[in-house]
């Protein structure tokens, strides 16, 4: 069954005939699996959430049914929440270079569009933790306590999306400083190269005028004598 993209299916069943030494493959199945969601759909923190809750539901399910003797089910469950967290540090990669590619072309960062962006990717890692918790409240008296553990576990270590999310905020604004500092250096040389250029054009056209004004005083002095001559006759 598909919900938010997920074959909830394919993940009961992964997770119900999971070995004790198989959190590594349900990871990187998780991982697989939720990248593959979020893909398929815009990506914003609702959609993130249904993908979120519909993979946590899948795990729960499934870790109810194994058993497999002498399974740990707490190593199960940190499996897949880690399989999420690889997903979404993908997805804070893909963020990462389009805001680039837009802030290369020019793109303010204050622009609404870019700054919702930009709020959304601080909000990631909670959004995560925050929905797995939600999803799985409901698991059963059985995985309260590992679910507990795997997301108190994260909370306080930190997630790889946090890490990197925090990272591509930090980045990208300071790309954005240096950009304005640019713009204003660029400005400003701009303006001294054309008050340069005005002070020559001044300096060219009194340079004119006083060659005029001189051009024409000696033009005055050689029609004076010439006049006193006429008047004398």
């Amino acid at each position: 069954m598909l919900k938010s993209g997920i074959d909830q299916d394919a993940l009961i069943e992964m997770f119900a005939n999971a070995s004790a030494k198989q959190s590594a493959q349900l990871r990187t199945a998780v991982g697989e699996a939720t990248l593959k969601a979020l893909q398929g759909r815009e990506m914003s923190l609702k959609n993130i959430r249904g993908v979120i809750k519909s993979v946590t539901q899948a795990a729960s399910a499934g870790a109810m049914q194994n058993v497999t003797p002498k399974v740990d089910v707490e190593a199960m469950l940190d499996g897949a929440l880690a399989g999420m967290d690889d997903a979404l540090l993908k997805a804070v990669d893909a963020n990462r270079v389009a805001l680039e590619r837009l802030t290369g072309q020019g793109v303010d960062l204050h622009e609404k569009q870019l700054k919702k962006a930009m709020d959304d990717l601080q909000k990631l890692e909670d959004t995560m933790l925050d929905t797995v918790r939600k999803a799985s409240s409901g698991a059963g008296a059985g995985l309260s306590g590992p679910w507990a553990e795997v997301l108190g576990k994260m909370e306080k270590s930190g997630s790889l999306t946090g890490a990197q999310a925090t990272a591509t905020f930090e980045q990208m604004t300071n790309q954005m400083q240096t950009a304005m500092r640019d713009t204003r250096a660029a400005s400003l040389k701009a303006a001294q190269t054309l008050a340069q250029s005005y002070a020559a054009l001044v300096s060219g056209v009194l340079i004119g005028m006083s060659d005029a004004l001189r051009s024409g005083g000696a033009e005055g002095s050689a029609a004076k004598p010439a006049a006193k001559s006429s008047s004398r006759k």
